[in-house]
């Protein structure tokens, strides 16, 4: 039963940390990783309290709490792959339905007492209110069809949180027998974190089969040299010792995963304890530029329709001021690319071509200034220049928390006081959309990239 728990385990633990280091700034990522380790944790610990440490009682009352926190962060997962793509929407309403769940989700646990039968009202109460929110957020979820053709992906990813849920409370309380829930639940682990990571790849334009099975072989590599010991340590040892062992088994495995999974950023840490600013820097751009090779596709623009290119177009605008981002975005293999790096004689390299996207980005941006011979203005046609330019170009983050325009020039002065004053957070991302499928369509046109055509076809989807 060990083994089999700590094959759970690292699959659990592995997958979380692997969705928490693709983007710590993506909720939708940190609410799944918060749910995989948190059922991680769940399995371990239950391991710990049936091994027999001395304190089975108090595990079982820390454990009931515990098994809470999947459920809640699943639950908030849905609420969030329910949002609609690039839409700006306030997050209130699903703050406060997780806050509620969350709440209740506590209280059963607290009148639970323990994870051990038999059932008790608050385990029926926890029950209802995961079962309940997850049903009703894949509801929502299907009904707001967040992805082009994605229901189905939602139905299934959905069902996987609903059921995950509800087997860790399950597990403990020996309803099923431990050998086939946790073999089931590992298979559920699995086909759920892969869900979520593929959900993200798709929505950022990038491969993940070649960076998650090398991460996964590590993984792997890791947790067979770490874990191996300390289930050699559990066949050996007498009844006295196994409770020790085994946290030494569950230790060893978490700090092997974490070490290799988030090797670079402990590497950036590292850096930062020893190196220049320049070196870390240097080390910085190197590192982000091999993490994102193995994200990107053989043939990245096949089979990309009107859509999916206007998403990435969009993605690779948002990620304008980032090198290590646009290294994996597809749109490096455009034609226009070939062409400028020849034109200078650069090399075919991945940071050239990341360079060249950046430089074509920048053009197709500034042919959307109205050519008045100004260098701002607040009329209509200046909207989609402006979204573009000042956000992603000159770096005016108006709605960040705490902004100011110290260090701007005069017109990015002038450009953060207008969007400050008169134009809503949700206005901007709409231009934003309208801008990128502007710029989407004049990079698709095949043997056109000059900066008119951008100007003409804003014209024309003005005239719709």
């Amino acid at each position: 039963m060990a083994a089999l728990s700590a094959v759970v385990f690292a699959l659990s633990w592995w997958l979380g940390l692997y969705l928490l280091a693709r983007d710590p700034r993506k909720p939708v990522l940190v609410l799944a990783a918060v749910g995989l380790c948190g059922f991680a944790l769940v399995v371990a610990l239950d391991a710990v309290r049936v091994a027999g440490v001395g304190a089975a009682d108090l595990l079982g009352r820390i454990e009931i709490f515990l098994v809470a926190v999947p459920g809640v962060a699943w639950f908030a997962v849905l609420l969030e792959l329910a949002r609609s793509g690039e839409q700006w929407r306030g997050r209130a309403a699903e703050v406060a339905a997780v806050v509620v769940v969350a709440v209740l989700a506590l209280v059963g646990a607290g009148l639970a007492g323990g994870v051990e039968g038999p059932l008790r009202f608050g385990h029926w109460l926890m029950f209802a209110v995961i079962s309940l929110a997850s049903l009703t957020a894949m509801v929502r979820a299907v009904l707001r069809r967040p992805r082009p053709g994605s229901v189905v992906g939602v139905v299934v990813v959905a069902t996987l949180f609903f059921a995950l849920a509800n087997a860790i409370l399950i597990i403990p309380l020996g309803l099923v027998p431990s050998a086939l829930a946790l073999a089931a639940t590992g298979f559920d682990v699995l086909l759920l974190g892969v869900a979520v990571a593929l959900w993200d790849a798709f929505d950022e334009g990038q491969a993940l089969r070649a960076d998650m099975l090398r991460s996964f072989a590590g993984t792997v590599l890791v947790a067979t040299l770490f874990g191996g010991q300390a289930l050699i340590g559990l066949a050996v040892v007498g009844p006295e010792g196994r409770g020790v062992v085994t946290v030494l088994l569950f230790t060893s495995l978490a700090v092997a995963v974490a070490i290799n999974v988030l090797a670079d950023p402990l590497a950036g840490l590292l850096d930062r304890l020893t190196f220049s600013p320049a070196l870390r820097a240097d080390r910085a751009a190197l590192r982000g530029t091999e993490a994102a090779l193995p994200l990107r596709a053989d043939n990245p623009l096949d089979d990309l329709d009107d859509d999916a290119f206007a998403r990435v177009t969009r993605r690779a605008l948002g990620h304008y001021g980032d090198l290590t981002k646009l290294v994996a975005s597809p749109l490096t293999a455009l034609p226009v690319i070939d062409e400028r790096l020849a034109a200078r004689g650069a090399p075919d390299q991945p940071l050239e071509r990341a360079n060249e996207l950046k430089a074509v980005l920048a053009d197709r941006i500034a042919a959307l200034k109205p050519r008045d011979g100004g260098d701002f203005g607040t009329t209509e046609e200046w909207r989609y220049y402006n979204s573009l330019y000042f956000p992603y170009v000159l770096g005016v983050r108006a709605y960040a928390q705490n902004a100011t325009p110290s260090g701007l020039d005069p017109v990015a002065r002038q450009a953060w006081k207008w969007f400050v004053t008169e134009v809503p957070q949700r206005s901007l991302h709409n231009w934003q959309n309208a801008a990128a499928r502007v710029i989407a369509a004049d990079l698709r046109s095949a043997g056109d990239f000059g900066a008119r055509s951008s100007a003409e076809r804003v014209q024309a989807h003005r005239s719709h």
